[in-house]
């Protein structure tokens, strides 16, 4: 099992980064909360989880372990893959996540594309307890400034991101134009992202 990687961040978009660790390239897929935190560091250390199918081996990377051990839990779910995981962890906040659960809110779990009632529910029964238990109620989140970005960059980047997560092109890109036009073009790429995960 492949517990962390350290190394020079090659490549960066929402959905996925390179690390180079001696050498050695890793595509490590990510969510939108660790793609804000890491910004355009040059070294990075990402917590991984290594996913292994028949026909892939498919790294995951968290900028802390909190985030590591939340997606760990929504795997235990039946019906929850990490494709899903990761769509839940790019749709809300960790904070928001937990509050979600610990208030038995499943309309802002089922709010996550792919993610349906019955899932919802197994998210809040199953983990409830276990998030109880370790404290994860807390906030640990850190807000960081964004660099501002401009517009058609942030529009291309943020439609790269909705199609990769399985969103249509044309979804995708209705609910960003849409997005971009009543903020004014005063919005982060993250939040982009987030607002039309919600929309599409």
């Amino acid at each position: 099992m492949i517990a962390y990687l350290k190394g020079r961040l090659v490549f960066k978009d929402p959905t996925h980064v390179l690390i180079d660790v001696n050498g050695i390239g890793y595509h490590v897929n990510i969510s939108l909360a660790t793609f804000s935190e890491i910004k355009d560091e040059e070294d990075i250390l990402l917590h991984t989880y290594l996913h292994v199918k028949e026909d892939a081996h498919t790294l995951y990377g968290f900028n802390n372990e909190a985030e590591k051990a939340m997606f760990l839990h929504l795997l235990s779910i039946s019906g929850v893959g990490p494709s899903t995981g990761l769509m839940i962890q790019s749709s809300l906040s960790s904070s928001e996540l937990r509050q979600a659960i610990a208030q038995e809110n499943v309309k802002t779990i089922q709010s996550v594309k792919g993610v349906g009632a019955k899932t919802a529910q197994r998210i809040i029964l199953e983990l409830k307890d276990k998030i109880r238990k370790e404290g994860m109620y807390e906030n640990t989140e850190n807000t960081k400034d964004f660099a501002p970005t401009t517009h058609n960059t942030i529009r291309s980047e943020a439609l790269s991101a909705l199609t990769t997560l399985g969103i249509s092109k044309s979804a995708a890109e209705k609910s960003i134009d849409l997005i971009l036009e009543n903020s004014g073009n005063k919005i982060t790429l993250e939040e982009l992202i987030k607002l039309a995960l919600k929309n599409a």
